[in-house]
């Protein structure tokens, strides 16, 4: 991590179960639906995490699969100096709330603009995840 600055928080709620929701932080296919336009991804501890955004090949590796509950992934641009791969940690974790799921989303490691544009950006594609799921 880059900072000690506290981690962007964001939330949504889908009307869908754990189980249903987890595939779309592991799975290409799925992933693709709300976050890139291509995905490289083997969901183990250790293993590859490569999402290209707009252009933008983020990467990174998984850290903590806990299948439904919660993901962890480390993230970074390649070819960034401001955020090299694997230089921030995202922590996933889905809570059964009700008939559906709370997704909460922690980016840690961001400060300046690179933080300002994950505080935006992270509301919006999770709004994404809401309607693919």
């Amino acid at each position: 991590m880059t900072t000690a600055e506290p981690p962007i928080v964001t939330s949504v709620w889908i009307d869908a179960t754990p189980d249903r929701v987890f595939p779309y932080f592991t799975d290409p296919a799925r992933l693709t639906q709300w976050l890139g336009h291509t995905a490289e991804l083997d969901p183990t501890p250790g293993g590859r995490f490569a999402v290209d955004i707009n252009q933008r090949p983020v990467r990174g590796s998984y850290l903590e699969i806990e299948p439904p509950h919660r993901v962890v992934f480390s993230w970074g641009d390649a070819g960034s100096a401001q955020l090299p791969p694997g230089t921030s940690r995202v922590e996933v974790e889905l809570v059964a709330t009700g008939a559906g799921t709370t997704v909460t989303l922690r980016h840690h490691g961001l400060s300046g603009e690179v933080r300002a544009d994950h505080a935006r950006g992270w509301p919006v594609v999770l709004g994404r995840l809401v309607a693919a799921a």
